[in-house]
């Protein structure tokens, strides 16, 4: 598309970790009216701060107040604009309380509304933020294959565990597939590993608290969870690659690799030696298939990946000007 051609869109949890990556790329790539949607009265001064208003200066950034389960204002959000990236879906530190309430009603419903007022105002395509969550864990895909995107998360698996969050995001894609095929709609999913960088909004997400927890000592395995990491940057340029590439469809794995979690903390260690981060022994995710090249369909589309470690040092030194991290710990 040229810079000319470059029709609103709309970004949903446009105030978030990915969500202000996206808004910051898609200006840079030319694009002029956005629709930021965010969660009522959460902050989003942070978006107009992204790149200096000179150069951007034709550049129209709506903000629009929405809960993704109130149907009317998120079609107040999506009216006019002709593409939508839906990123929206409530994800917590803490375990929640209510895991239907806080997580899978918002994820799932949530998405249905974006979807409906897409298909209301005919938007061109949809992209779908979902997760690696929404592909592992799949405790029957079989040994010693690569993880690729026909697997899906085994929900009954996470559900016993209480492993909510995986559920949210699988039953949310699940209904995003069923919807646009009942309705002929224009759909793509992509789906990011542990997403790492500079934070752009003011508080820590929860993938990057995964490396906080890790230079704090956090002997946690991530055995549900992890598949890899990728640059938030890269998820951002991923997703309008999938919206601007005619032939894309269907889902995409969003990683700089498959590796185990106990690679990465003997990354980090390696480039953090005065963190006491844990040396883990043996397999982290027991049988996990390791591959360079996992996220084949995007590499194909052209693109390039930034390489984990520069991801790891961006987070960290993001992390210590932010204060959610001491700039030195003991490893007494």
């Amino acid at each position: 598309m040229s810079i000319q051609n470059k029709q609103p869109v709309c970004v949903t949890g446009a105030n978030g970790f990915i969500g202000s990556y996206l808004v910051r790329t898609l200006i840079t790539h030319g694009y002029t009216t956005i629709h930021a949607s965010i969660y009522p009265y959460s902050d989003a001064s942070h978006l107009f701060h992204l790149l200096p208003s000179a150069a951007y200066s034709n550049v129209q950034l709506r903000i629009f107040e929405a809960d993704v389960l109130d149907y009317d204002a998120v079609a107040k959000a999506v009216e006019g604009c002709r593409g939508v990236f839906h990123v929206a879906s409530p994800c917590t530190l803490e375990d929640p309380k209510d895991p239907q309430k806080e997580l899978v009603l918002p994820a799932v419903q949530g998405t249905i509304n974006v979807l409906q007022a897409a298909k209301n105002f005919g938007v061109r395509r949809v992209v779908v933020t979902s997760s690696i969550s929404a592909l592992v864990p799949n405790p029957n895909w079989p040994a010693g294959k690569v993880f690729d995107e026909s697997s899906w998360t085994d929900i009954d698996y996470c559900k016993s565990r209480q492993k909510w969050y995986p559920v949210s995001k699988t039953l949310a894609e699940k209904e995003a597939w069923d919807f646009a095929k009942k309705h002929g709609m224009d759909l793509v999913t992509i789906h990011p590993a542990t997403c790492l960088g500079p934070l752009l909004q003011p508080s820590l997400n929860a993938s990057c608290a995964v490396l906080k927890q890790l230079l704090e000592g956090s002997e946690d395995t991530q055995e549900y969870h992890w598949l890899g990491a990728v640059h938030v940057k890269d998820v951002a340029e991923s997703q309008i690659l999938l919206f601007e590439t005619p032939t894309a469809s269907g889902r995409y794995l969003c990683t700089n690799g498959i590796y185990q979690f106990g690679d990465f903390a003997e990354r980090v260690s390696k480039l953090f030696p005065e963190f006491p981060v844990h040396r883990f022994v043996g397999e982290t995710q027991p049988g996990l298939t390791t591959c360079k090249d996992a996220a084949k369909r995007l590499i194909e589309m052209g693109l390039v990946f930034t390489p984990v470690e520069d991801a790891i040092q961006d987070t960290v030194e993001s992390l210590k000007a932010k204060g959610f991290l001491k700039h030195k710990m003991s490893t007494s």
